[in-house]
């Protein structure tokens, strides 16, 4: 292979070398063989050996016990700053901001320009038109906006009928507006947001940056889901944050997510996954060097140039984008949490059933981001330029997190009665097999204290109650977290569990689109 042509590897079949290959496909393979092992090592040891399963299934609880007291923490700590940040007024911030890097000394936030690109598909006019709503009444000059709605061919004449429509209304209100399409079936691409993202990206270079000349390093990317809505000191925000760091060009600049535009209208397993995504945004915010870049992101435009924009070939472009960027540049990128919000949809179907099904695909496709597993640890071997601690660091991390997504849940509220159920012979005559589901029950029931500080924070971030939901609907934005164990599994550890089956059988997933329906 020639150097540096791993960075572009969507999958085993595209690397020609049959040994490297076949490494490639071993790293594929491997997030499903450490899930499944985990859980039949559970259930085999459970009738094999069944005081030392009881034994570990007790003192996982009780690591689980004290994480969730930790992460809890991080996420209060990440709640405190996010309203912080939400008092001030980011643009008088700006006046004084001390700019922290040398690549942009002399750089004044006018000269900033935002290039915004929301990627569409057959989103309604609705929707898509909220958002624009948003963008125009930001607390930041509209003439230094580029706004990039790129639409695809595959989402036919409706889709090109509400980019028309949403150009006549705020077509005018930008430095400048453009309707991109993403031409379908390019060899080579997954259809999805990374080629139309990728598509639009270059197109807006060649139309406008380069012909007006703008200096790459004075344009900051963001990628917004065409659902989102912008706060409106948010740009504000974020020139402040890029401006004052001391790695503008080698850092991404990730929002904490709230999927609440819609969450009245969501049934409670939806509201619960909304939220508890949003949390753990909120803890990686307080963990940097965790921290991957996801859904909606900023990043300069002279760095995403020099890695060659998004992959077009994988799924889960708006994280690949991070590990792209880290092998790029020899270890030397992190994400900047920006400890401030953007606002997005929580899956909501037209029939509650549809809803089940939009959710389980959602997170499947989430959780399919482990295809970036093998693509990093590949490129790990391959970059002898980042140091051994670091990838170690991120590496053992990111395995562990695929791992606990597939199987922590089904260990914690499922399994735990398997040694008194199989264990058979002695082991159901001890007082150990008698106490096990009590013990796993207590440790638990303390770690679900937990979620009455997490229910006082999603009541904390509701939107105004639409007139239509009665009181009532409060009350049940509190009792619906009881259903968070059912939840963990159904909408957690099983679709995680097919991604990564699925990557491991070679059947690979495609980009799934999640429909936006707002009643």
């Amino acid at each position: 292979m020639e150097n540096q042509s791993y960075l572009k590897i969507g999958r085993a079949a595209e690397i020609a070398d049959i040994r490297q290959r076949r490494i490639y496909r071993f790293l594929e393979i491997l997030p499903a063989a450490l899930s499944w092992l985990t859980l039949f090592l559970v259930i085999f040891l459970s009738w094999l050996v069944p005081v030392f399963t009881a034994i570990f299934i007790i003192a996982f609880d009780v690591y689980w016990f004290f994480k969730t007291i930790f992460l809890s923490l991080h996420m209060r700590s990440a709640f405190s700053k996010m309203k912080a940040n939400l008092k001030k007024n980011w643009l008088s911030e700006l006046e004084t901001v001390h700019v922290g890097s040398k690549d942009l000394l002399g750089c004044h936030w006018r000269d900033i320009y935002h290039l915004v690109i929301l990627p569409m598909y057959q989103e309604t006019f609705e929707v898509v038109r909220t958002s624009f709503e948003s963008l125009i009444k930001i607390n930041y000059p509209l003439d230094k906006l580029i706004v990039v709605l790129a639409i695809e061919e595959r989402g036919g004449e409706a889709a090109a009928l509400t980019a028309a429509a949403i150009e006549k209304e705020f077509g005018g209100e930008f430095f400048k507006f453009l309707i991109i399409k993403h031409p379908a079936d390019i060899a080579g691409e997954i259809p999805g947001k990374g080629s139309n993202e990728t598509w639009a990206i270059k197109e807006a270079k060649n139309k406008v940056i380069d012909e007006l000349k703008i200096p790459y390093e004075k344009i900051i990317v963001s990628v917004f889901d065409v659902d989102t809505i912008t706060h409106h000191n948010y740009f504000g925000r974020l020139t402040h944050a890029y401006l004052s760091s001391g790695k503008p060009l080698r850092s991404s600049f990730q929002p904490i997510p709230l999927f609440i535009n819609n969450i009245w209208q969501a049934p409670a397993f939806a509201r619960i996954f909304a939220f508890s995504t949003t949390f753990w945004q909120m803890i990686q915010q307080s963990r940097p060097e965790r921290l991957i870049t996801f859904s909606s992101q900023s990043i300069g435009f002279k760095p995403l140039s020099e890695i060659g924009f998004w992959q077009t070939n994988v799924v889960s472009e708006d994280s690949r984008i991070f590990w792209q960027a880290l092998l790029h540049f020899d270890g030397d990128w992190q994400t900047a949490p920006l400890f401030f919000p953007v606002y997005m949809d929580a899956n909501v179907a037209t029939t509650f059933w549809q809803t089940v099904k939009n959710q389980y695909k959602q997170i499947q496709r989430w959780a399919y981001g482990v295809e970036n597993n093998s693509y990093f640890l590949y490129g790990f071997s391959k970059n002898k330029n980042i140091s051994k601690g670091k990838k170690w660091r991120l590496g053992f991390t990111m395995v562990e997190g695929a791992h606990s997504l597939a199987t922590n849940a089904l260990i914690i509220f499922m399994l735990g009665w398997l040694p008194t159920v199989i264990g058979g012979g002695k082991f159901s005559e001890t007082l150990l097999s008698y106490n096990l589901p009590y013990i796993t029950r207590l440790i638990m029931t303390f770690a679900m204290v937990g979620l009455i500080f997490t229910a006082v924070i999603a009541i904390n971030l509701l939107p105004p109650r639409p007139p239509k939901y009665g009181q009532f609907k409060y009350i049940l934005m509190v009792i619906q977290w009881l259903l968070l164990p059912a939840n963990m599994i159904l909408f957690g550890s099983m679709p995680a569990l097919d991604a990564q089956t699925r990557l491991a059988l070679g059947k690979y997933l495609g980009f799934w689109n999640t429909p936006k329906v707002r009643k």
